[in-house]
């Protein structure tokens, strides 16, 4: 599968967690949580018998791209892993699980539904993993968390991982965790230094039409652009087409046949651009994404880094863009707070960030804007005006 050495988190979480320990670990996104809890686990179950590994994710986009993962390392086992999750019927699941599964990764409330029909069984646990639990905490599922992990056998073993670790997650450990082994890899407010990042000061009459100029000025393999709301996302989506850009869209409304669709779709190459909210900015693993744009600056400082940290994954570069409104230079303040440092603030050579109703703003030299992914060499710099 192509790795080498072990990512820190993997150095570091694996040996407790084959030693049976209980885990609770912090680390960025796109620095191989995944595999710091999938190797040991299947290593530790070794052969296919009873579900004796549960999984739980906080989205269903999380789910199956876990199950993909756990399925790929078991590839020469016979080890069996599948995803429950909602927004799908019930009939393709429930086959597979007559069928016998080692290993079940799912969201809370579709896991509640099956063990409320008795159609999941969670009597032979040895393993319980919460992954990206500050997002399940986010979006409300810890009393759900806490009914399951209830219902679990009191002598198992818990892992816990996630990109950070606010105060509910260290309450939420006490409780589940038995003298865990605590880790934690590189700073949690930081941005990943193979990221480089700017942003744009821009009238909101002008957002799109810098939107257009970066794609056309732009060297990128791959680009998600994130908008406040879906029908924002929506309507970002119909402009570019317009433009003739092959676009996809993830949000909460659509379906998940059109969710699966778009995300297989831009990591294939069939789309260049998705435009998404926040339901893709934690954990959605696409390999190549060169660049991301934040057209709409994010609600929450700890967004930022979770979105822009979509590029730059597994040691790649990557550029990431911010568009802020003069209306909105506290929320950037609030970011370059959280992050512990400014963000270098860019313009655009022949093109002018204001309205015909606001005053002219001088031009600086270009960035310079390149996808080209590098192995090796200096880091590339922006030459905007900071």
């Amino acid at each position: 599968m192509g790795y080498g050495d072990p990512t820190p988190i993997q150095l570091r979480a694996i040996p407790p967690a084959l030693e049976g320990r209980d885990v609770i670990a912090s680390a960025q996104t796109g620095t191989g949580k995944t595999a710091a809890f999938a190797l040991p686990v299947l290593q530790r179950l070794d052969r296919h018998g009873a579900c004796r590994c549960l999984v739980l994710e906080p989205t269903r986009e999380l789910a199956m791209q876990v199950e993909t993962a756990m399925r790929d390392l078991a590839r020469y086992t016979d080890l069996r892993v599948i995803s429950v999750y909602g927004g799908v019927g019930y009939g393709a699941q429930r086959s597979a699980l007559k069928s016998g599964m080692d290993i079940i990764v799912a969201t809370p409330g579709r896991l509640e539904d099956y063990l409320q029909q008795r159609e999941i069984r969670l009597n032979d646990l040895n393993v319980v993993i919460l992954d990206e639990v500050d997002r399940m905490l986010d979006v409300g599922f810890l009393p759900a968390v806490k009914r399951i992990l209830a219902k679990c056998p009191k002598e198992r073993q818990t892992l816990f991982f996630s990109a950070t670790l606010p105060p509910e997650i260290a309450e939420l450990a006490a409780w589940a965790l038995k003298d865990p082994v605590r880790i934690e890899i590189g700073v949690a407010r930081s941005v990943v230094d193979t990221v480089t990042h700017g942003v744009y000061i821009v009238d909101g009459e002008r957002k799109f039409d810098l939107l257009a100029v970066l794609l056309e000025k732009t060297d990128y393999q791959s680009v998600i652009i994130f908008a406040r709301t879906k029908h924002g996302a929506d309507k970002i989506a119909k402009k570019l087409r317009l433009a003739n850009h092959a676009v996809a869209v993830l949000h909460a409304n659509r379906t998940q046949n059109q969710r699966i669709e778009a995300l297989n779709g831009f990591k294939s190459g069939k789309y260049e651009v998705m435009v998404a909210t926040d339901i893709a900015a934690r954990g959605i693993d696409v390999a190549g994404v060169s660049h991301v744009i934040n057209y709409d600056v994010p609600q929450h400082p700890e967004d930022y880094v979770h979105r822009i940290g979509r590029t730059g994954r597994a040691a790649a570069t990557g550029d990431a863009f911010t568009f802020v409104m003069r209306d909105e230079l506290k929320k950037l303040a609030g970011i370059e707070k959280f992050i512990g440092q400014k963000i270098p603030q860019l313009t655009l050579e022949g093109f002018v960030t204001t309205s015909s109703h606001g005053p002219r703003h001088d031009r600086a030299q270009e960035p310079r804007l390149t996808g080209e992914r590098r192995s090796s060499g200096p880091r590339r710099t922006f030459r905007g005006r900071r």
